[in-house]
């Protein structure tokens, strides 16, 4: 279990050690306000959790603390929305696209709602 930990948070403290540096893109580029370090880490982060789980399922290359370093680790620290965006494919491969569409706008709507109250209730201390 110690070791199951320890790959995990290394892999979480580099993600986030690069999340921290690719985030820094916020400082020096404007695009119509759009966050563009926090878009480019959702988007990259997706795109590296994909290529993870293709090659961890189509080559069997991938041992499983390979897996945890890099998929719950690193992929975790540097984005949770790649894990988001993760399930949602695995839930479109698997045919389950009412669960697909509601998983996405409950947790789209969710999140901003708690994002709102969070601000509101900040106000009110």
């Amino acid at each position: 279990m110690l070791k199951t930990i320890l790959l995990v948070g290394f892999g979480g403290f580099a993600g986030s050690v690069a999340r921290f540096f690719v985030s820094k893109l916020n400082l020096s580029i404007e695009f119509y306000s759009i966050p563009v370090g926090t878009f480019t880490v959702n988007i990259v982060g997706s795109f590296i959790i994909g290529f993870l789980v293709g090659i961890a399922e189509r080559r069997m290359l991938m041992p499983h603390e390979l897996r945890l370093l890099l998929m719950v680790g690193f992929c975790g620290g540097f984005t949770t929305f790649s894990s988001f965006a993760n399930e949602n494919m695995m839930l479109m491969h698997n045919g389950q696209f009412l669960t697909l569409l509601l998983y996405t706008g409950i947790s789209i709507f969710f999140g901003f709602l708690a994002v709102y109250l969070g601000f509101v209730t900040s106000n009110v201390l």
